[in-house]
């Protein structure tokens, strides 16, 4: 029987992914030559389970993984899959049942638990995802014998994603530098540049307007900005200007933009302005226009010096209580300012907090 030892605490890489892949066939050959010179009265007895996989301090049952393979068979069935040659199945099976339980060892040593309220509360979930009440879907597994089954599925589940969380989150590091490459880049200077909600009234004017008329329409512009200095509202006073008649109105709606995205005869106008602020009348080509800023988001963002922090967690329980527990997080505490021992290490091995553990 092949025996899996595990290292203290350290997921497995890739390289020790890989020379796993080969376990499977080791085992099941060995299993085979064993079956082949047991006496044949010793074949003909009943077994009710055998250990397939030593992993560590843990083992993968026979059972385990005969369930396992008719999980896979009964969803393969649902969904119209064919599956491929139960030999090959097997071994690959077999595979992902020694990581997991590989992964499961380092959850048990990283303290990352969840208690039953939490199994309930994905249970619910799922509840409502099949249109059944809470009691109704228990009802429905414990009928089909798979009740306690999914309680451990669901809370295995949880716990190899909490593990791969904390480990992927302690792979990511960015670098000063790399946040200032960004900041510099063009796309991050589109990301922190300002966007502006902009409202528009054009008072067209014609090449053919004599000078007569284009002077009654500056004046006309000029009038519908001293209304909305007072207070009333560009939507208000173009409506009203078009029910009027005197002049023929036009306006867009712009949405929000950023000042690249706006014409540059806006964007001039725009980007001193402050919320509320009206400008105009702005004569260009295709007549007189008039701007309000309505709101402005970002543009304002600032660098800040930020933190990196690292905690130990150390609660009371049951071999420790309250006094016990100060001492150690004093302890502690002088190991690493007075002694200087490492804080990973240290953390590692005392902290309650599975995060800490597992990022050190």
């Amino acid at each position: 029987m092949n025996r899996i030892e595990l290292p203290r605490m350290e997921l497995p890489s890739t390289e020790k992914y890989s020379a796993l892949r080969c376990l499977p066939k080791l085992l099941v050959t060995g299993l085979l030559c064993l079956g082949a010179v047991l006496p044949a009265a010793a074949q003909q007895r009943t077994m009710l389970d055998r250990i397939v996989a030593i992993v560590d301090r843990d083992v993968v049952l026979q059972s385990e993984l005969n369930q396992r393979m008719e999980d896979i068979r009964r969803a393969a069935a649902r969904d119209g899959r064919e599956l491929p040659p139960i030999s090959e199945m097997q071994g690959e099976v077999l595979e992902t049942l020694i990581m997991e339980n590989i992964q499961m060892q380092f959850a048990e040593r990283a303290s990352i638990r969840y208690d039953d309220d939490t199994i309930n509360q994905v249970l619910g979930n799922m509840a409502r995802e099949s249109g059944l009440g809470f009691e109704q879907y228990v009802q429905a597994l414990e009928t089909q014998g798979v009740y306690l089954q999914t309680r451990d599925q669901v809370r295995q589940q949880l716990t190899l994603q909490e593990l791969q969380r904390g480990y992927v989150n302690q792979r990511i590091h960015i670098t000063d530098q790399e946040i200032d490459n960004f900041l510099n880049s063009e796309m991050g200077q589109e990301v922190i540049s300002a966007d502006y909600l902009i409202d528009h009234i054009l008072v067209p004017i014609a090449a053919s307007d004599d000078p007569a008329v284009r002077s009654a329409k500056l004046r006309y512009a000029g009038e519908l900005v001293a209304r909305l200095e007072e207070g009333e509202s560009i939507p208000e006073v173009r409506s009203q200007a078009i029910a009027d008649g005197r002049f023929p109105l036009d306006g867009t709606n712009f949405g929000w933009r950023k000042l690249d995205q706006m014409p540059s005869l806006f964007a001039n106008a725009v980007e001193p302005m402050s919320v509320g602020q009206i400008e105009g009348p702005i004569e260009a080509g295709n007549g007189l226009h008039i701007v309000q800023l309505r709101d402005k988001r970002g543009g304002t963002e600032q660098i800040v010096k930020q933190t990196h922090i690292r905690h130990i967690l150390v609660a009371p329980n049951e071999i420790r209580d309250e006094q016990d527990t100060i001492r150690l997080i004093n302890d502690l505490r002088r190991r690493i300012v007075d002694d200087g021992e490492e804080f990973a290490p240290l953390a590692r091995q005392n902290s309650d907090d599975a995060s800490s553990v597992v990022a050190g």
